[in-house]
């Protein structure tokens, strides 16, 4: 790994800051400095430079007792606009944030998940970024950046989506496809390493310093946190744990490998599943994904047997994979995120929180908690704003481009 620099530190520091007023609220150089661990010298030569830039403003001066005045300080909403886009094979979901980010307006358009060329594709995200920001009542000009995730293996570095399984997508150069048709600053990357940064800024890692936060969908993944800092990987594709083996030799996965965890518990895994026990059901008639789990979330709750087979059998294989990353990795929280989540959360996590102690080696059981995300809206599309905020303060000068880390860097646990 290259020894990081002085200049890589201080752009550590800025994001540091940054994060904290995030989790704080308005709040003094001195409870920054406390925060964060940074000296108090350095949080007020930082809180300086981002004052010079529009970041921050003076929130209140209020009186002390004795000495000077001090200062709250926040950060500023309208020193522009922000656009996280979560873009899945069934779906592009665009939310402009401000800069607190705080969602101004949002938009959904639907993919025909039979349709996977790239000017189908890049015209969905197109029409969902205009659709948001209209019902922002912002205007284009007043974007700064739109941070994009892709479905599969993502290059930040390079803006490319290397492989998309689902779409049989090769070294496509998306970024530099939608900075043309954008006209704006374009950061894409991975929904795994999204939902990661966004329960670490919003959710759990507030107080947690490890989790995997897993991604249920059309794919399924996990996005790591180790001891706050995101695990990337060398190529950026670590948290396919989708990918990993679940059945020797068993069904075939869009990766064309068999037995993989997202052939179980992806969507077609699912279908594929409610195939065994009942194939003649009617919520297989169902032509597109999210119509077929929003059928099986429907019919739980009218007390279909067949369905609650599936919803057994699903929650014995999401606890058996789970078992193996928390005995690899030894991490005490496991957050479910994702729209199949959102639709058999309530039927999927109590079981998987029953039957996953016993896939895990003892040493690893202390404070083991398995729970639905709580960031509000979409956290995949709240990620990506969060780094594309990151990339737009590396051009203000407060950092070069060239010198940024990725996105989503470690940051100190609080003192």
């Amino acid at each position: 790994m290259p020894r990081q620099t002085s200049r890589d530190l201080r752009n550590e520091s800025r994001f540091e800051v940054l994060h904290a007023l995030f989790t704080l609220g308005p709040s003094t150089r001195q409870e920054i400095a406390r925060h964060t661990g940074l000296s108090t010298a350095t949080v007020a030569t930082l809180v300086t430079q981002f004052l010079a830039e529009g970041v921050l403003r003076i929130a209140t001066v209020e009186q002390n007792t004795v000495g000077r005045p001090y200062e709250r300080l926040t950060i500023d909403p309208d020193r522009g606009r922000i656009l996280g886009i979560d873009v899945a094979e069934t779906y592009v979901d665009a939310t402009v944030y401000d800069v607190r980010l705080e969602p101004l307006g949002q938009s959904q358009v639907a993919l025909d998940e039979h349709q996977n060329g790239e000017a189908y594709v890049v015209d969905g995200i197109v029409r969902a970024i205009d659709a948001a920001v209209s019902a922002s009542g912002t205007t284009r000009d007043r974007i700064i950046g739109a941070g994009v995730s892709m479905p599969g293996q993502v290059r930040p570095d390079a803006g490319v989506s290397v492989f998309a399984p689902n779409w049989d997508w090769h070294d496509v150069r998306i970024e530099a496809l939608l900075e043309e048709r954008l006209g704006l600053p374009v950061y894409v990357d991975n929904p795994l390493k999204a939902v990661a940064l966004s329960e670490l800024w919003f959710g759990v890692g507030r107080t947690a310093k490890s989790m995997a936060v897993i991604n249920l969908g059309t794919g399924v993944g996990a996005g790591i946190v180790i001891n706050r800092s995101l695990l990337r990987g060398e190529a950026n594709n670590a948290g396919e744990w989708g990918h990993t083996l679940l059945q020797l030799d068993g069904r075939p996965c869009r990766c064309g490998r068999l037995g993989c965890v997202e052939a179980y518990l992806g969507v077609e895994g699912l279908q594929a599943t409610l195939t065994e026990i009942a194939p003649d059901h009617p919520a297989l008639q169902e032509p597109q994904q999210r119509g077929f789990v929003d059928a099986v979330a429907d019919g739980l709750t009218r007390d279909d047997t067949a369905l609650a087979e599936l919803a057994r059998r699903t929650a014995h294989y999401l606890a058996a994979s789970l078992g193996d990353l928390v005995n690899l990795l030894n991490i005490p929280q496991i957050t479910l995120t994702g729209w199949t989540t959102e639709a058999l959360g309530d039927w999927l996590i109590p079981a998987v929180r029953s039957e996953l102690p016993d896939h895990v080696l003892p040493g690893s059981r202390l404070n083991l908690s398995v729970e639905a995300s709580g960031v509000p809206g979409n956290p995949v599309a709240l990620g990506m704003a969060a780094f594309s905020l990151e990339r737009f303060l590396g051009t203000l000068g407060l950092a070069s481009r060239t010198s940024l880390p990725a996105p989503g860097r470690r940051l100190r646990s609080p003192a």
